[in-house]
């Protein structure tokens, strides 16, 4: 972040990106060059982002989302490419260790450099499986219950487990996903999508959840 001459842009698809700038910027010293230059430097360049979440989180270090209605990675890889010239400086690109290859593989493809930074890491939270077997112990089977989930890892970590503590009633679940890369990924485990929001927001998810249960009840 200290180099903005060095790349001719940013590029985020998490908001955990942007809680790893925060946590950066917050030491007094890079908080005050970012204030007082960078941040500057920086709004020179494009910063690209993949959703209203992560563009909230641009706009609140300072910075200007562009991008921000793509939803997912192919579609913001599409608008990055449509922007930026072959072989121009490099994005720089902080993302998590799971992140896909999607993005970076779309912009390869047509020249446009990418500098892929690893500012996170993805675990299982250690009360995840203590969490869950508490909700299950109290779960009154008389009525649908809808299981959301708003990420890949979130199907890897929490799959099994939902599975184990339903038993029986697992077809008494209805998936739901916050988009199509999460619906790709309960689609590889086995596991029906109910429905996808239209785009990776609560109140789409909330707007197709009411509609497939409204499908499903007629």
């Amino acid at each position: 972040l200290s180099h903005p001459e060095c790349y001719g842009g940013l590029v985020f698809t998490s908001p955990r990106a942007l809680e790893a700038i925060k946590i950066c910027l917050k030491e007094n010293s890079k908080n005050e060059a970012w204030s007082k230059s960078l941040k500057q430097r920086w709004n020179t360049k494009p910063a690209y982002v993949v959703g209203k979440a992560t563009a909230s989180l641009v706009e609140e270090i300072g910075l200007t989302p562009q991008g921000e209605k793509s939803g997912n990675a192919e579609k913001l890889a599409e608008y990055i490419c449509s922007r930026e010239k072959p072989n121009s400086s490099a994005l720089l690109f902080p993302c998590g260790a799971l992140k896909r290859e999607v993005l970076p593989t779309a912009l390869r493809e047509k020249g446009v450099p990418l500098e892929s930074l690893t500012v996170y890491q993805t675990t299982q939270h250690t009360d995840l499986q203590e969490s869950l077997s508490r909700y299950f112990s109290q779960q009154v089977w008389d009525a649908d219950v809808i299981c959301k989930f708003l990420s890949p890892s979130g199907v890897k970590f929490c799959l099994q487990h939902i599975q184990k503590l339903s038993g029986d009633f697992i077809n008494r679940i209805k998936f739901a996903a916050i988009g199509p890369t999460t619906a790709e990924a309960m689609e590889a485990a086995g596991i029906p999508v109910s429905c996808t929001a239209e785009s990776p927001t609560a109140q789409d998810l909330a707007a197709g959840i009411q509609k497939a249960l409204h499908l499903q009840n007629c």
